[in-house]
């Protein structure tokens, strides 16, 4: 994937260029949809199901540059990262699982099959989840630059996506703990593959991953001592 080696076009602002493509979708949905009718309209208004212009996962593949891999990984993991969200983390993990599959196994570009391209999600809640995201990545953003390029070469690109098949797991897990943490590991762990960054990926995948052994530590450690508390008790 020449996208995580090669290229040498400027690389900082992601989230600015996640923001735009969603601005672009939101934008294109709204003008696709007729005007209503007075009456239609204040219907709408008390609708609970109208949220807004929707897009498909496809649609944004469409729009990525060559750092698809990152730009998709980060905007998926975005809704993970932030704290009292639930069900969208666990929706989003499963193409976050195809995405670090994929890397994994040496693809080059992002495959999905039509029926996960054609996932719709409502435009403006991304909107909303980049918004109250961007304060957080925005600095880590400015600390990253080209390092540890062979962390984010193919061959390291594959271990990489071996690695981040852990906490995306741990995200699809529907537990209490299971995702805001890792979540932030893999956007972070994005980041560093949008912008050359090996730093920012080893850090990520430290991150997701020693996240999950604390909760698998701590929850044989709840088994062991349920199962002592049973014993004793029969």
């Amino acid at each position: 994937m020449s996208d995580l080696s090669g290229a040498t076009k400027p690389m900082r602002g992601a989230t600015r260029l996640l923001k735009d493509i969603l601005g672009d979708l939101e934008r294109l949905a709204a003008a696709r949809q007729p005007d209503p009718a007075p009456s239609s309209a204040m219907g709408a208004q008390s609708d609970p199901e109208a949220k807004g212009p929707t897009a498909s996962l496809g649609d944004v593949l469409d729009r990525l540059d060559e750092r698809a891999f990152g730009l998709l990984l980060l905007l998926l993991a975005l809704p993970c990262c932030l704290p009292f969200v639930y069900v969208l983390p666990q929706i989003v993990a499963v193409p976050m699982l195809a995405l670090a599959g994929q890397l994994a196994i040496g693809k080059r570009t992002p495959w999905f099959p039509e029926k996960l391209r054609q996932r719709s999600f409502i435009v403006r809640d991304f909107r909303d989840v980049l918004d109250r995201s961007e304060k957080y990545l925005g600095w880590v953003e400015r600390l990253a630059s080209p390092r540890l390029r062979a962390v984010t070469g193919h061959g390291g690109a594959r271990f990489v996506g071996l690695v981040l098949l852990v906490p995306i797991a741990s995200i699809l897990t529907p537990l209490p703990g299971t995702n805001t943490i890792p979540g932030i590991g893999v956007a972070i762990a994005a980041l560093g593959l949008i912008e050359r960054d090996g730093v920012l990926v080893i850090l990520g995948l430290v991150i997701g991953f020693l996240w999950v052994a604390l909760l698998l530590t701590l929850g044989l450690e709840a088994a062991s001592l349920i199962k002592a508390w049973i014993s004793a008790q029969f």
